[in-house]
């Protein structure tokens, strides 16, 4: 994965189609091999480029079994305060 790839602002995904959990917000910092991330809900999260499956359309889609156990629990609530009715 090449950093040229990803840019700040793009939606960050687990599945591609499904809800964006979050967006990035830097790209490798200080030269460091990693983005961070905004996750709704929880704040930023540092991911290492080798957790990133692919980046299309201005979408970067992790590989979840990259991730740490507490970037995972944030993206598993990353849209409890949306109102599900709507």
């Amino acid at each position: 994965m090449t950093r040229e790839a990803i840019q700040k602002d793009f939606e960050v995904f687990v599945h591609d189609g499904e809800k964006a959990v979050g967006a990035v917000r830097d790209v490798t910092p200080n030269g460091r091999p990693e983005i961070l991330v905004y996750v709704e809900n929880a704040g930023d999260f540092v991911v290492p480029l080798s957790a990133v499956r692919e980046v299309i359309a201005e979408r970067v889609v992790l590989d979840c079994a990259k991730l740490d156990l507490r970037l995972k629990r944030a993206i598993g609530h990353a849209h409890d305060s949306e109102d599900p009715r709507i």
